[in-house]
């Protein structure tokens, strides 16, 4: 009788790989720290911004099922919205779905859009994730991969495109807040492709 040495099987690549992004998650989260005395706002280095005011309180009473979704929802009428605001050179429709520091920062690019006389028109594909959440729930934290499958620069002037193109695909943190009404869009980083 021979003896066979059997070993477990390691983790695959792809496993290893979905662990290591679970695992930064997490980190980037604040899974498992205690105490925190941070604001929990993004910042484009993607650490969380130390400092600042509390969120006014979130309404404690909704389900977690269904604060989720409204969170959702109202991601999904900031991505409308942004989406319009470039079409049409107009960030008005903005303030009813984002707060700052986000709404000065798109605000100042559609701005500065308009004035170089042109427009952009593109077609994206969403698919939002919550991966996190504030102790007192006034802060949910998404992350989406944002595909641009196309987008179209066209002037202002004369309706005629003058560039664009194929889009790219891009994995964003967004930070949607309740600023004691409504829940708002208040932060976004881009993170690497996806």
């Amino acid at each position: 009788m021979r003896t066979r040495l059997v070993r477990s099987s390691p983790l695959g690549t792809r496993r290893a790989a979905c662990l290591t992004a679970a695992l930064a998650v997490c980190a980037a989260a604040g899974c498992g720290s205690s105490g925190s005395s941070t604001g929990g706002e993004l910042s484009p280095d993607g650490r969380a911004d130390i400092g600042g005011t509390p969120a006014p309180a979130a309404p404690t009473a909704i389900p977690t099922d269904q604060l989720f979704k409204t969170v959702l929802a109202r991601y999904r009428a900031y991505q409308d919205a942004y989406q319009k605001a470039y079409e049409k050179n107009d960030p008005t429709g903005l303030a009813d779905v984002a707060m700052d520091p986000l709404l000065t920062e798109v605000t100042n690019d559609v701005e500065a859009t308009k004035a170089k006389g042109q427009i952009w028109r593109f077609a994206k594909t969403l698919n939002p994730r919550v991966y996190a959440s504030s102790k007192d729930r006034s802060k949910v934290y998404l992350m989406d991969c944002v595909n641009t499958v196309a987008g179209y620069r066209f002037s202002a002037k004369t309706g005629k495109r003058t560039g664009g193109g194929k889009g790219g695909a891009y994995l964003y943190r967004y930070t949607v807040q309740y600023d004691g009404d409504s829940w708002k869009v208040a932060a976004s980083v881009r993170d690497r492709t996806c």
